[in-house]
C-alpha cells in the first residue's frame, strides 16, 4: 500500500526518504521488523483473550512427558501469525504484483479452513475437528487457484536468453552492448519448466510428459503442472501440519524454510544473479522477498510465546497455512523439486506416518496383529517413549522435548544449507 502510493506520487512530490522504497532490501527488512514487532506486541493480547475465553488447546492421553502440562495452553495462536503477516504484506508489499496478492490469498485460504478446524475442536468440542474430505477440498480448491493464475496471468513468465548476431543488430545498439559477436536479448515466455537440482541442465519441462503431441501438447502439459501444484500444496500443508506437535518445532523449522525460500527467490527474480548461477530467471518473483521476509518475523514473533514451554500453540490456523505459504512460494519460483531436501523435516514426519500406518494393516493381515515401526508417529513423538514394542527401539531413553526440538532445528539448517549449495552443484 504504501509501496504503491509512495509509486504513484513518485515526481510528483519530493518527499524525503521516498526513494528508499523502491529498494527490495530496505522494504525486506522493514516488513520483517514491524511484523516481529505487531507479533510481539499484538501476541500479549490475543493470549490474554484466548485464555479469558478458555480457549485451550485439545490434548491426546498419549503418555507423554510434559503432556498434561499442555492443557491449559490456549490454541488458535496462528491468528497472531496471520496479523502480524498480512500487515507488513499489504503496507510494503508491491499490490499490484500477481505473486504478492497470490500469497495474501494462500495464507487467508488456508488459514481460514485452519480456523474452521480449531472452532468445531475448541468450541464444538469434537476432538476429531473439520472434517479429513473438507481439508482436502480446502486445499486441491487452491491448488487449481494458483496453477490457473500461473496459466492465465501476464506476470506468471519466465525470461528465456535469446541471441542477435551483431551484424544484423542496429550500429547503435552494438556500440551500447559492447559485444563484438552476439547480442542478448531476453524474451518472456508461459512455461511449464521447473528447477531439477543436481543436473547439468537442470531444467525440467512438465510438458515433456504429456501423453499427446502436436497442438495439444502445451495444453496436457499444463494440466500435468497444476496437478502437480495441486499435489504439492496438499501434501506441504498437511506435513506441517503433522510437524506441529512439539513447543517451537513447526514455528522454528518454517522460519527456517521460508528463510531459505527469501534467498532462492531474490536470486530467480534478479537478472544478475541468475545469469551467474545459471538457474532460471523469473521476473516480478523480488516482490516475494519482501512477503517471505515478513512471514519470517511473523514466525519469529510468534516463536517467541510458542517456544518452550509454550505459552500459545499455533492450531491448524497457523500450520495450515504455513505450509501453504511454503508451497505456493517454491511452485512460483520454480523450485518445488527443491521441496524434499529443504523441507526434509516434513518429509520425514510425513513419511513416518504412511510407514507406520501401512507397515501396522499389513502385520494385522498377514500376523492378525497389528505392529509398529516407530514406537509414536509423527517422527517426533518417537523420541519422547521408550516403552511399546517396535521394530526401531533407539534411542534408548527419552530425550528432552527442548532438546528434539533444538536438534531438529539444527538438521533444518543444514538441509537449508545444502538446498543454496545445489545452486552451483550440477
Amino acid at each position: 500500500m504504501l509501496y504503491n502510493l509512495f509509486e504513484y506520487l513518485n515526481g510528483k512530490i519530493d518527499f524525503p526518504g521516498m526513494g528508499l522504497f523502491k529498494y527490495i532490501s530496505f522494504r525486506a527488512i522493514s516488513a520483517s521488523i514491524l511484523s516481529l514487532l505487531i507479533a510481539l506486541f499484538v501476541g500479549k493480547k490475543i493470549i490474554k483473550a484466548l485464555t479469558k475465553k478458555q480457549i485451550g488447546e485439545t490434548i491426546r492421553e498419549l503418555g507423554l512427558e510434559g503432556e498434561q502440562q499442555k492443557k491449559n495452553s490456549p490454541t488458535m495462536g496462528g491468528i497472531i501469525i496471520l496479523i502480524s503477516f498480512l500487515v507488513p504484506t499489504l503496507l510494503l508489499a508491491d499490490l499490484t504484483n500477481v505473486y504478492v496478492i497470490l500469497m495474501i490469498i494462500t495464507a487467508l485460504w488456508l488459514g481460514f479452513v485452519g480456523f474452521i478446524d480449531d472452532y468445531i475442536k475448541v468450541f464444538k468440542k469434537n476432538k476429531q475437528g473439520l472434517s479429513g474430505k473438507f481439508k482436502i477440498i480446502g486445499q486441491v480448491s487452491l491448488g487449481l487457484v494458483v496453477g490457473l493464475t500461473l496459466y492465465f496471468s501476464d506476470q506468471a513468465v519466465i525470461r528465456v536468453p535469446s541471441y542477435q548476431k551483431s551484424s544484423e543488430a542496429h550500429p547503435e545498439i552494438v556500440s551500447q552492448e559492447g559485444f563484438s559477436d552476439r547480442i542478448t536479448f531476453f524474451k518472456e515466455e508461459k512455461s511449464t519448466k521447473t528447477t531439477i537440482p543436481f543436473f547439468k541442465g537442470n531444467e525440467f519441462d512438465y510438458s515433456w510428459l504429456s501423453p499427446v503431441g502436436g497442438k495439444w501438447k502445451e495444453l496436457a502439459g499444463w494440466i500435468i503442472y497444476i496437478a502437480v501444484i495441486i499435489f504439492v500444496v496438499t501434501a506441504v500443508s498437511n506435513s506441517t501440519n503433522l510437524t506441529d506437535g512439539l513447543d517451537g518445532l513447526a514455528t522454528g523449522i518454517s522460519a527456517i524454510e521460508v528463510a531459505t525460500l527469501g534467498v532462492l527467490a531474490y536470486v530467480s527474480g534478479n537478472i544478475i544473479y541468475s545469469n551467474y548461477l545459471n538457474i532460471m530467471y523469473i521476473p516480478y518473483t523480488g516482490e516475494l522477498v519482501i512477503v517471505l521476509a515478513a512471514f519470517i518475523g511473523a514466525l519469529i514473533g510468534f516463536l517467541w510465546y510458542n517456544s518452550y514451554p509454550a505459552q500459545v500453540f499455533m492450531g491448524d490456523t497457523g500450520s495450515l497455512a504455513i505450509g501453504g505459504i511454503i508451497a505456493v512460494s517454491a511452485i512460483v519460483i520454480k523450485k518445488e523439486l527443491l521441496i524434499p531436501i529443504f523441507c526434509g523435516i516434513l518429509l520425514a514426519e510425513s513419511l513416518s506416518v504412511i510407514i507406520q500406518t501401512s507397515y501396522f494393516k499389513y502385520t494385522r493381515i498377514k500376523h492378525g496383529t497389528g505392529r509398529r515401526v516407530f514406537r509414536m508417529t509423527p517422527l517426533h513423538h518417537h523420541f519422547q517413549k521408550i516403552d511399546g514394542d517396535a521394530l526401531i527401539r533407539i534411542p534408548k531413553r527419552i530425550i528432552p522435548e527442548a532438546k528434539i526440538v533444538t536438534r531438529f532445528w539444527i538438521i533444518a539448517i543444514l538441509l537449508a544449507v545444502f538446498t543454496l549449495i545445489t545452486l552451483k552443484i550440477r
